[in-house]
């Protein structure tokens, strides 16, 4: 009896309870997510909120009655829809809303603003404090410099007597040999080019840059139809008949003397308008692939495959000997070329590096990489500058290109040969109105427009029998060329008829 009780009071709690499953919660007064009901009053309520306060006060909220979890039922209903809450009934309630939101997005982007004010500041101060360590770093590198340069001036003023015999680690251009500084990256250090220097080299480029924009063609310039006229006036056996290759050319710019380099080892001087091998120089120990002359102290400087760089100095007697030996580079000295202060060189090796020298001491001031110019099939022969120094004109296998350096970018490319036959050779002349290119033959540009019209005027054969022109020089106003072959001899053309003196004399005039 009991027992049946206990089942109807039961089923009349469940059908209280889902007959008031619209009904609100007792005590939110929100119509509820999960509906529970007391067995004991048949009140409704929402299970986590009737579980936290049974948990702790053991009671019904409403009816103060003992009650427990096991006199808890859930109510099974379909989910609820709960209705718009007051405020979103209306277009003022809407209004009211959309209000509260735009006032806290405000907040929020001010917020934002704030922040980013913070961050602006925190990173000026960072930026401030990086220039600064920078500034401090130069100076520091600036007194470093100026005290290694001070040292060197030193070490050259103590007498011979006072220094002692030479310590076997001093070599043939002043350096020391075994007690060079070694950076972290294995390199030696070097003392750098100084801020005299750079103000000095400055001061030059500004000068020339002057002089360049209002020089004007030379009136003595070689015009286009005696070029078209030019061949084979003289030619010179300078070097030896076992190894005659002529592998480098420089022309003195006021003495009308040439000189080779040949794979003999030796450097010859040649005094063209007399026809006379003025002297010969003696040294190197594998082929001369470079060499420059220096005008202002009568200098020579010469590079080899022997890895070094020799500066020679003319005698009293009209020789030149051996001053200095540099020995910088670990491979082959592929290249030369002196400043226009007539103070300081570089060299180019095939170690991917070059050299900034002072002439006056040999020291080598810097070394770095070699910079690159994609585009060139296989390695570079020869290069050769314009004469308003914006344009290089680089030879390899594949022909020759011009770079704007400005913009370190090819505007123009020259295939005058076929693929089997490698480009050797390329000189602008000094007036920067004509480019020798040097493979199989030798062939003449005329640059009417730099950017866009260059014009065949002339092609001269290589007369050695070799097939390969490997260097080519223009005489001062374009007057001759003097071209340099796989075999001993150094050619001359010109204007045929033309007495080499009278044609030296005209120019110079």
């Amino acid at each position: 009896m009991s027992r049946e009780s206990s089942n109807s009071s039961r089923e009349a709690a469940v059908s209280r309870g889902r007959s008031t499953r619209a009904r609100l919660h007792k005590v939110s007064g929100e119509v509820p997510d999960e509906p529970v009901v007391s067995k004991k009053s048949g009140l409704l309520f929402e299970r986590r909120l009737i579980e936290r306060y049974v948990e702790d006060h053991g009671k019904c909220p409403v009816t103060k009655e003992e009650l427990s979890m096991e006199d808890i039922l859930p109510v099974k209903t379909n989910k609820v829809v709960k209705p718009r809450p007051l405020q979103a009934a209306s277009i003022p309630g809407l209004l009211g809303t959309f209000q509260n939101e735009w006032d806290a997005l405000v907040l929020s982007n001010f917020a934002l603003e704030q922040q980013l004010h913070t961050a602006r500041q925190e990173l000026s101060h960072a930026l401030y404090q990086h220039d600064a360590a920078c500034r401090v770093i130069a100076r520091l590198k600036k007194e470093r410099d100026e005290a290694r340069t001070l040292l060197t001036q030193a070490e050259r003023q103590i007498p011979a007597s006072v220094a002692g015999a030479t310590p076997a680690h001093v070599v043939s251009n002043g350096k020391r040999g075994t007690e060079d500084e070694i950076g972290p990256d294995g390199k030696k250090i070097r003392p750098g080019i100084n801020p005299v220097m750079i103000d000095e080299l400055t001061e030059c480029n500004t000068l020339l840059s002057a002089q360049r924009k209002k020089r004007q063609i030379s009136p003595n310039l070689a015009p286009i139809d005696e070029v078209e006229r030019y061949t084979q006036i003289s030619s010179h056996p300078l070097h030896k008949t076992n190894k005659p290759d002529i592998l480098s050319m420089d022309i003195h710019p006021s003495k009308d003397i040439i000189a080779t380099g040949g794979i003999d080892t030796n450097a010859v001087l040649f005094d063209r308008p007399s026809g006379q091998i003025l002297c010969t120089l003696t040294g190197h120990s594998k082929k001369i692939t470079t060499l420059k002359f220096v005008s202002r102290d009568e200098l020579v400087v010469t590079g080899s495959a022997d890895k070094t760089v020799r500066i020679w100095q003319q005698s009293d007697d009209g020789n030149y000997n051996c001053i200095r030996t540099l020995r910088d580079h670990t491979a082959e000295v592929e290249a030369v070329t002196v400043h226009a202060t007539q103070k300081y060189f570089v060299s180019a090796s095939k170690d991917n590096s070059w050299c900034f020298y002072d002439i006056t001491t040999g020291s080598c001031l810097t070394q770095s990489n070699v910079a690159t110019f994609e585009g060139h099939v296989g390695q570079v022969t020869a290069m050769s500058f314009s004469e308003n120094g914006y344009f290089l004109a680089t030879a390899a296998h594949d022909g020759v290109k011009l770079w704007d350096l400005r913009k370190l970018r090819n505007f123009r490319t020259f295939s005058p040969y076929d693929s089997d036959t490698a480009t050797n050779a390329v000189d602008f002349d000094f007036s920067g109105n004509y480019l020798a290119i040097g493979g199989s033959d030798i062939r003449v540009y005329q640059v009417a427009n730099v950017k866009s019209e260059w014009n065949l005027i002339k092609t001269l054969p290589d007369l050695s029998g070799t097939g390969k022109v490997t260097t080519v020089k223009f005489g001062a106003d374009a007057k001759y060329m003097a071209i340099g072959s796989m075999d001993r001899n150094l050619r001359i053309f010109g204007l045929p008829g033309d007495d080499q003196m009278e044609d030296s004399k005209s120019s110079a005039e």
